[in-house]
């Protein structure tokens, strides 16, 4: 499975990490590498979750565009 993640930084410096088509699947990392360790982490532990307890996984329709303005 392929899922499409964002980045950004905050105040703190720190990355965090979303996965958009998990509602509330986050995390973070001090460094870019390690936010997107730990999000991948936290979605195998999303889809582990709703497979233990028989819930669908939402549908991952997403599509991603570069707009350059």
């Amino acid at each position: 499975m392929k899922f499409a993640i964002t980045l950004e930084k905050d105040e703190d410096g720190f990355f965090v990490a979303s996965c958009p088509a998990l509602p509330g699947c986050h995390s973070q990392g001090k460094t870019r590498e390690e936010a997107i360790a730990n999000i991948e982490e936290a979605i195998r532990g999303y889809i582990a979750s709703k497979r233990k307890h028989g819930e669908p996984l939402p549908k991952t329709d997403v599509e991603e565009v570069e707009v350059a303005v």
